[in-house]
This record gives C-alpha cells, structure tokens and sequence, in this order.
C-alpha cells in the first residue's frame, strides 16, 4: 500500500510492509532550522527522557557544542556552525545594532553609566553633579585582565551568521540498519519509526555500517547499539516526543509525516518570497537514496554544511542484485564441475 502526497512521489506504508495490520499514520520530525536558536533544549529532554548519559563538559573548541555528533550517548546533536556570510537578506549583519558610544571594557563602561546616574539624580549636566563617579577607579596595583570580547563593539561583527540544527536519527523508509540486523534487535514500529531492543542486541555493530547517516552507535558500557526510538513509549500514549515537546521555538515539529511534508514545502516557499533564497529541504524526496526519510530538514545551506551526506545512499540498495549476481556465478562454477566431472568419467 501506498499513499501520496504534494510533493514528488509515493510515500510508502513503511509499517504495513513490516506486518502491521490497521496501524496508525506513519509520523516523524520536521526540524525548521531557520528558527533555531541552538539552547540544546532538546537534548536535554532527550536524556532526561530515556535516562541517556551525559557527554561531559567538553566543549570541542566548537562553540557550545559538547556533544560534536550523535552517538551511543547523544540521541539528539545541536550543531552549531559559523559563517562569514549574513542570513538572507539581512545584510547589516549586527551593525544595525544600537552599540552606543562606549567602547571600552565593562570598567569603564560601569563608570559612564554611573556617572549618568549621578547627573540625574543631581539635576546638572554630565560631570558636574557631586555624586559623579570618577572616570577611572583608584590604581590598586592590581594586574588587569582583558576577557575575550573586550573592546570588541557589535560593529566589529557584520560578516558572519550562525547556523544552528537539531540532528536527529532520520528513521529511513528504506532502512539499512533493518537490512543488515542478523539479530531482529531493530524493527518497525506501527508507527513507521525504528527502534533497537537492547535486549536482543548482540552488539556485532553491523548497523553501524549500514546506517549512511552515521546515527547509529555501540555503547561503551554494554557494547549494544543505541539511537533515537523517537520517544515509541510516549507514543503509545498518545504524546509527542520528549525533544519536540520541549522545543520552545517549534524548530522540531512532530506529526504524521505526510502532513509534516506539506507544511515544510509551504515554509519553503514562505522564506524564498521573503528573499532567502539559499532553503531546501533534506530528506523529504521520497526518491532519493534512502526512499525518503521520517526525519527530514528545512537548510539554509548545502547539506555538508551541517555534517550532512548529500546524497545518502542506503548500503543495502544493491544487495540482492548482488546476490543474485552472486547466485548466477555460483550455479555456473557448479555446472561447470559437474560437466568436467562427466567428461572424466567418460
């Protein structure tokens, strides 16, 4: 069974092909980055969530990302990337920022404002009123210390802009992951998704390879694979995953993934009037690599930007071709033996 949709093409019955019999929409993620303000709310609800372990305080030299990508321990990764290039067509950058005349370092800028307390409080003009707060504090002899960003003004900041993104396991239509499993540890939900019981898992890690996303991760702990089960628990009580509910500027949307599809084709078109031209959406196409995924993303650049794969493939695609290539081969080899075996006898 499938059904369609505005955007391309098909959009699979995921679960029905898995067995489910009268199962409920198919659902997923949308993550609008355009809107992402990069608080790692989301990971934060995640952890708390499914008891997910902390990755420490390492900050990576990247900004305030600690996590640096997903993994056994990192079921939701915010990246954060800096550009030299401003955001659409916002091309004053900061500049147009009220930056004020101090220039200085938070001493001196502490002591302008006093004195602008003390001149009202007196009734006179700037500097004349006796509670005036001296310009420079008294020379203790004390070593000074300039702290990153002092003496830097909003000014100085016209060519860059954040890009900010919640990565996520994407759920694949066509999952490689599922694919390779010797175990049956990873299955469909009725809900579309994919999940791993780590009661099955041997930890043999052959889905970590056949992810073309590089989501999936064994544990240090138990050796066993984990990822994102986007919050299946939750679902069977009719809630919204932990990450999504959390989201306080609705950059990750959860719903029925076809509906999630055409809302982010309207979103598109939304920002290409307002002249962000550079929005695409990434995993939607339902005739990409991977049949189209149940977690996809609204860009503001190219795919690798974001430690994306630009055209993800999954590895299992040409797999029975393979074999049945392999199988071809193999019965030749035995016809073959089976004619030099004839000729001996005779």
């Amino acid at each position: 069974m499938k059904r369609t949709n505005s955007l391309s093409g098909p959009l699979h019955d995921v679960a029905g092909d898995a067995g489910h019999v009268d199962h409920p929409p198919r659902v997923g993620f949308f993550t609008d980055t355009s809107v992402c303000i990069g608080c790692k709310a989301c990971e934060v609800a995640c952890k708390e969530w499914n008891l997910v372990p902390d990755d420490g305080f390492d900050l990576l030299g990247m900004s305030m990302d600690n996590t640096g990508s997903l993994g056994a321990s990192t079921w939701r990764h915010v990246a954060f990337v800096e550009q030299p290039v401003p955001l659409g067509a916002q091309t004053s950058g900061l500049a147009g920022l009220p930056t004020g005349e101090v220039s200085a370092g938070p001493v001196q800028a502490e002591v302008v404002a006093g004195r602008l307390r003390a001149a009202e409080r007196g009734g006179g003009e700037l500097g004349t009123s006796p509670l005036e707060v001296p310009e420079v504090p008294e020379d203790l002899g004390m070593p000074t210390f300039r702290r990153p960003g002092d003496g830097t003004g909003a000014e100085t900041r016209t060519d860059f802009r954040w890009l900010m993104s919640s990565d996520v396991c994407k759920h694949c239509t066509h999952a490689g992951c599922l694919d390779v499993c010797p175990t049956g540890a990873l299955f469909r939900t009725e809900f579309g998704t994919v999940v791993v019981q780590q009661d099955i898992c041997n930890g043999c890690g052959y889905c970590v390879s056949g992810c073309p996303y590089g989501v999936i991760d064994r544990g240090i702990a138990d050796g066993r694979a984990h990822k994102c089960t986007l919050c299946y628990d939750r679902l069977h009580d009719g809630l919204e995953p932990a990450c999504a509910k959390a989201c306080p500027t609705d950059s990750i949307q959860f719903g029925e993934l076809d509906e999630l599809r055409e809302r982010a084709a309207n979103r598109v078109d939304e920002l290409h009037e307002r002249g962000v031209t550079e929005a695409r959406l990434y995993g939607a196409d339902p005739d990409d690599g991977v049949g189209g995924t149940g977690a996809f993303f609204l860009l503001l650049d190219e795919p690798e930007v974001y430690g994306l794969p630009p055209d993800p493939v999954v590895p299992t695609r040409d797999a029975p071709a393979m074999w049945r290539a392999a199988g071809a081969a193999g019965a030749a080899f035995l016809a073959a033996g089976v004619a030099a075996f004839l000729g001996a006898r005779r």
